[in-house]
């Protein structure tokens, strides 16, 4: 009974699982890559979950078919793939932007530990 509970629901429970790991990353660690790293992971996460959200059984892509008429049922919704993909490109984007920043603030401050960083502006002003 409950094993047929968990195999059924498998892809979310390992949705849940990447979620737990990147909200740990984001909150408990002390260095920003590792924060930066539980972000990407959180957000593969996301990613995960729409496109499992979008799963269909017994569809087609979404390509109009002779055979399936203009059923809508017959075809799979391309919106959460386009929305996960611009998500993608987003995602990969921030992750960028965050590691150049991640690299002004290790020759400013010599560290990506968070407390070093925070004590040592606290002594310069």
């Amino acid at each position: 009974m409950i094993t047929d509970f968990f195999l059924g629901r498998y892809p979310f429970l390992f949705i849940a699982l990447l979620l737990v790991i990147g909200v740990y990353g984001m909150m408990m660690k002390r260095n920003f890559l590792k924060k930066v790293i539980g972000m990407t992971i959180f957000q593969t996460a996301i990613y995960l979950f729409f496109i499992q959200g979008a799963k269909k059984t017994g569809a087609s892509i979404p390509v109009y078919s002779v055979d399936l008429g203009s059923a809508s049922d017959a075809y799979m919704n391309p919106l959460p793939h386009v929305l996960v993909l611009t998500a993608i490109v987003v995602g990969v984007a921030i992750t960028g932007v965050a590691i150049s920043l991640l690299l002004v603030i290790y020759r400013r401050f010599g560290t990506l530990d968070e407390a070093r960083i925070l004590e040592q502006m606290r002594e310069s002003a």
